[in-house]
């Protein structure tokens, strides 16, 4: 289950919520993140009232999500109801604040800027205790439930400026007291500033889920009763027909049964160009139908559409922590309790040693104002959420920050060939002519392979499709058992199969045989045709292959550019592997590989040392895909494999695999760089608040700008680009 976490602030609100839920009997995992302000629960017959009560009772709002992208919108509409902009807050807080703050500013100049101090009463009054009301509520349930938050040291440290201001503002009638108003009303005003930011930059940190959703179109024009009725996209059931005009977004997953078209793909698999749509063909809900009248046999709807389970491997990514992040939980869980305490010693150690206490409790306010764990918990799930976003809209599915994180570390990719660096179907390769013209030898071939559903016969059928040759009639066409097929073509009587079928006809390969040599120890299929006549001869040969992937080499060379070694694995022969391994730049190749063995050479390499990435799209690479430290699959390949797999990808092209290791060591960069930050603002600026070397109000901007700076530093991976695939 996915619950909505209401009322978290910093990172010690995580461990809390974390500790409320496994405490509940039954609840086997819970992991909460601050960035999407969601926890995933596992947890086998638990009620979610019952998860949600624990939340409550810990301090916490808890509502569960529901795992349907129809109920975004209406979840957007309630959102929207609210009249007033959510910054209203910060604008009503900056606006009392200014003319306590300008003072400041006036005495820089030799300027008497200072209200009266029942005006500056007045004025600080509502941003404290209307305004910054939040922070009192969240701080006294942190306290109830034995605990500390960002908002208690927020709470405490305002209340101790305002009470401090109060009392010398009664007890000092005759002259002008020091008062601290402004840095009360200026650190609510700018933590509320930076509260908004925060909120800003993760809501774009979110919108890959949120482009996701929108592609769904809310309508679709079903074939209903002899006719078109337009209907809600959500009631269309499966084997309905669906009618998709130009430019519309297809409604739901399916297959083209009419029509013919273009389809782009781009939002969903990252494919730039469209991809044209027959009948026959799959399209997917969410693509845009380009220039033909679709008819679409539905396929899936709902939560189980292409687009729905999309949206929710990328939200997974975005909620699972990355094994970095359990760490500054555990770091952030004492945090608040040891702040409490230095501010304790500060205040103690200014009056007690120098004997200004007014000086040190403006101190301690100072400490407990700089030290707020934001940064701390938004430094890795910010850099996770927009790693992910970028991911998912190049065509990279990455399901769990895991894969993310150990993605960076990967220095050797063992790729499945068959359907990974391959086609997966067979291909006409070569057609060398004997007796004849090569144009004859292949409307020969096709005229005798007609109709056929043979793998090999509908290689040549669609060779000479794309070459412009056209078979002719083929009569009395039938199969010779393990040999071939044999016809009568324009009166001739034709055979086309293996070599027995010239051995047995006592004939010689002749000039060709050097050439068929050559092509089987590449691993090619040769097939040949032979014309029975008298007398009979050799009229030329087919040699079919499983050709390589466009993007296959480039692949390659973009991986040994990161420093990553690439290894083949195959059940293929040696020397077919070792061929195909050359043309691609393949240094290491593991031939003859049974399909139980993939994941034990998997292991092999891990235990060199090595951190292995698998990449493979069938059934029989799903244990190897689970035994590397990074699985790979191919979107077009199985669910089994996509399901064992960390990181799908949307396209059979093997160049993402490189976009996938590249995007995850810029992700990893930038943990590093905002947990750096969010480390260091504390380890500067706690030192320098107790030694009185930074007022509340500078550290009250200071701890804003933590938090702002780490989630805007992590919003520089939506610039990124991969340099092959996308």
């Amino acid at each position: 289950m996915r619950l909505r976490i209401e009322g978290m602030t910093c990172a010690s609100c995580v461990s809390r919520v974390e500790k409320a839920l496994l405490r509940v009997p039954g609840v086997t995992s819970a992991s909460v993140n601050l960035a999407t302000e969601q926890a995933e629960v596992v947890a086998p017959g638990v009620a979610p009232e019952q998860l949600s009560g624990a939340v409550t009772a810990a301090g916490y709002g808890a509502t569960l999500v529901v795992e349907d992208a129809a109920a975004s919108p209406a979840m957007q509409e309630a959102a929207s109801r609210s009249r007033l902009p959510p910054w209203w807050p910060v604008a009503l807080a900056a606006a009392l604040s200014l003319p306590l703050a300008l003072p400041m500013a006036g005495a820089l100049f030799g300027r008497h800027w200072m209200l009266p101090g029942w005006a500056q009463f007045a004025l600080a009054s509502p941003v404290q205790f209307w305004l910054g009301a939040r922070f009192y509520r969240a701080g006294w349930k942190a306290l109830r439930a034995g605990a500390g938050n960002m908002d208690l040291l927020v709470a405490l440290g305002t209340s101790a400026a305002f009470g401090l201001s109060t009392w010398h503002l009664l007890a000092d009638r005759a002259g002008m007291p020091h008062l601290y108003f402004e840095s009360a009303a200026v650190v609510i005003t700018l933590v509320l500033l930076g509260k908004w930011l925060e909120a800003r930059a993760k809501r774009q940190a979110t919108e890959a889920i949120r482009a996701l959703q929108a592609l769904r179109p809310e309508r679709a024009r079903v074939r209903r009763e002899g006719g078109e009725a337009e209907v809600p996209a959500g009631s269309v059931r499966p084997g309905e027909i669906v009618v998709v005009r130009p430019g519309e977004r297809m409604p739901v997953d399916g297959v083209v049964v009419e029509g013919a078209s273009h389809a782009d793909e781009s939002l969903i698999t990252g494919e730039s160009l469209p991809v044209a749509k027959h009948p026959g063909d799959p399209v997917t809900g969410g693509s845009v139908n380009a220039e033909g009248v679709l008819a679409v046999r539905t396929t899936t709807v709902g939560a189980e559409s292409t687009l729905a389970r999309i949206a929710r491997l990328v939200e997974s990514a975005q909620a699972r922590k990355a094994p970095i992040q359990r760490l500054v939980d555990r770091v952030a869980e004492v945090f608040v309790p040891v702040v409490v305490v230095l501010a304790v010693a500060t205040l103690l150690g200014w009056g007690l040693v120098m004997g200004r206490w007014e000086e040190g409790l403006l101190n301690a306010v100072a400490v407990l104002v700089i030290a707020c764990p934001c940064a701390l918990g938004l430094a890795t799930p910010a850099a996770i959420m927009a790693g992910t976003g970028v991911a998912a809209r190049h065509g990279i599915l990455i399901k769990d920050a895991e894969a993310l994180e150990n993605a960076h570390a990967v220095n050797t990719v063992a790729f499945d060939k068959t359907g990974t660096l391959t086609r997966g179907r067979p291909e006409l390769v070569a057609a060398e002519a004997a007796a004849i013209t090569q144009a004859e030898l292949l409307a020969l071939a096709a005229a005798l392979q007609q109709g056929s559903e043979h793998p090999l016969a509908q290689a040549t059928l669609d060779a000479a499709a794309q070459r412009g040759v056209a078979a002719p009639l083929a009569q009395a066409v039938h199969a010779v058992p393990g040999r071939g097929v044999a016809g009568t073509v324009g009166g001739r009587t034709l055979m086309l199969g293996s070599e027995r079928v010239v051995h047995e006809a006592g004939l010689d390969e002749g000039g060709l045989s050097a050439r068929a040599a050559q092509l089987r120890a590449e691993g090619r299929t040769v097939s040949w045709l032979v014309e029975a006549g008298t007398p009979p001869r050799v009229l030329g040969l087919l040699a079919f292959g499983d050709a390589l992937r466009d993007t296959a080499r480039e692949a390659i060379a973009l991986l040994a550019a990161q420093g990553v070694t690439c290894v083949m694995v195959t059940g293929d022969n040696r020397g077919s592997a070792e061929a195909v391994a050359a043309q691609l730049g393949i240094t290491e190749v593991r031939a003859q590989v049974l399909p139980g063995d993939k994941a034990a050479v998997v292991e092999a390499l891990r235990k060199q040392g090595r951190h292995v990435a698998m990449v493979g799209d069938g059934i029989n690479d799903a244990p190897a895909l689970a035994a590397a430290d990074v699985g790979i699959a191919l979107g077009s390949g199985t669910d089994a494999a996509m399901q064992a797999a960390g990181i799908t990808l949307m396209r059979p092209d093997p160049r993402l695999v490189a976009d996938a290791i590249a995007i995850s060591r810029r992700t990893r960069a930038k943990i590093r760089q905002n947990l750096f930050w969010a480390f260091a603002y504390n380890v500067v600026g706690i030192p320098l608040a107790a030694f009185g070397l930074l007022n509340p109000v500078i550290a009250g901007a200071a701890m804003a700008a933590s938090s702002v700076s780490v989630v805007g530093n992590a919003l520089w991976l939506r610039r990124w680009r991969p340099a092959g695939g996308g």
